[in-house]
């Protein structure tokens, strides 16, 4: 797992749906609250729908980078090079949204799901592990607000946009910023 990282340029190399399939099975074993497994992941893999993601997606982070996000973070982000422009969106073969089940439907009735933030949390986590152990990679991509992305994939009213993962091989020469992780003794607590 230490060799997964953030890509953002991907190779346009298909994937096969069975990888894609398959990392989504692994992540639907997640425990979650009351088992109610709060959860949808879209696959998306059309031209067309991710040229449309695409599109919402820039609109909103352009506002966020010309007027939205405080000095403070644009600084913070300046060591990975990221702007407004998302290619990858297009690029990458795959696309996965997963989204969260903020109450469950049974008709014009709701459900209500405990714990969704975690469960969906913990599911993510084990779908960006399968994906990695596929042999892909990866980027958690956060575009805010995310809305356009239940209305583009016509989802019901108790989902919400969780997180959008491009999905593919990284491109040739394909570069990565120089980051580190903390190291084991600033994360773990031994009592």
């Amino acid at each position: 797992m230490g060799a997964r990282r953030s890509v953002r340029a991907f190779s346009d190399e298909p994937v096969p749906f069975e990888l894609i399939e398959a990392a989504i099975r692994a992540a639907a074993t997640a425990p979650s609250g009351a088992n109610l497994q709060p959860w949808t992941f879209a696959a998306v893999g059309d031209a067309a729908t991710k040229r449309r993601i695409r599109q919402a997606a820039e609109a909103e982070e352009k506002l966020n980078y010309e007027q939205r996000m405080p000095e403070e973070w644009l600084e913070a982000l300046e060591p990975f090079g990221t702007d407004w422009h998302k290619p990858f969106l297009e690029t990458a073969p795959w696309l996965i949204v997963v989204f969260r089940q903020d109450y469950g439907l049974a008709g014009e009735s709701r459900r209500k799901h405990y714990y969704v933030q975690e469960s969906v949390g913990i599911a993510t986590g084990l779908l960006l592990a399968a994906l990695q152990m596929a042999g892909l990679a990866t980027l958690v991509h956060t575009p805010s607000p995310m809305g356009f992305l239940a209305e583009i994939l016509e989802r019901p009213k108790n989902e919400k946009a969780f997180l959008l993962i491009p999905v593919g091989y990284p491109a040739e020469g394909a570069e990565v910023p120089a980051i580190g992780k903390k190291p084991l003794q600033d994360v773990l607590v031994v009592r």
